[in-house]
């Protein structure tokens, strides 16, 4: 399975732990502007870097140049993000999945644009699995079928929210709580907080955009 993780340029304690990821075959890295520094300082060197690199001193900016060979180097004034610019660069690799993380904590004017990319995206390349990670979170961005839901122990807590539109006809099974063929209203926060009860679970809906998180306690 081909993965790509792009890392932002957001909150250090905020970024996902990469020892899993920098041992997997098939996994590429792109920094998006100081995310770059990120993966250098944790000895990962990026396969591509992108974005204006405005968030960099002079001698980062240096270190960076010297070590990572392709960059792709914009102007500040642009109409896309650098984590649009990395999402974009990230579906050229034709990967199964792209994670991205460095985009929570901090400015919720950055998280909230890299959620929206995320569902652009997710809309625009359905075949391929996105989510947002971090320390103790896991976004995903869910279209109307049926999703099966794993055990993971870094993710104790399963939490659904509809994004933009109402979910309809919401089916679980496996977990906790288990509902069948119920709305998740815009809005709602009835949903949050569920648990698997076994090693697999599913959620399934008919039409809508659902968003599920997956959380641990800090």
């Amino acid at each position: 399975m081909k993965r790509v993780l792009i890392c932002a340029g957001g909150p250090k304690n905020e970024l996902c732990s990469f020892e899993m990821y920098a041992k997997e075959k098939d996994m590429y890295f792109i920094g998006a502007d100081r995310g770059a520094l990120y993966l250098l300082e944790k000895g990962i060197v990026p396969d591509e870097i992108i974005g204006d690199f405005d968030s960099l001193s002079k001698e980062e900016w240096e270190i960076i140049r010297s070590k990572v060979k392709k960059i792709e180097k914009y102007r500040s004034e642009k109409d896309e993000t650098d984590t649009d610019l990395a999402l974009l660069k990230a579906v050229s690799y034709n990967p199964n999945e792209i994670l991205i993380t460095g985009v929570t904590g901090g400015r919720l004017d950055h998280f909230e644009a890299a959620l929206r990319s995320l569902y652009k995206m997710k809309a625009q390349c359905p075949h391929i699995e996105h989510r947002i990670i971090n320390s103790h979170n896991e976004i995903s961005i869910l279209l109307p079928g049926t999703h099966t839901i794993s055990r993971d122990e870094r993710y104790r807590y399963l939490s659904f929210f509809s994004f933009i539109q109402a979910v309809e006809n919401v089916t679980l099974r496996g977990v906790k709580y288990e509902t069948t063929r119920e709305r998740i209203e815009v809005g709602s926060s009835r949903f949050t907080s569920n648990e698997l009860v076994g090693e697999q679970g599913y959620i399934s809906f008919s039409s809508g955009i659902c968003l599920m998180i997956r959380s641990s306690d800090l």
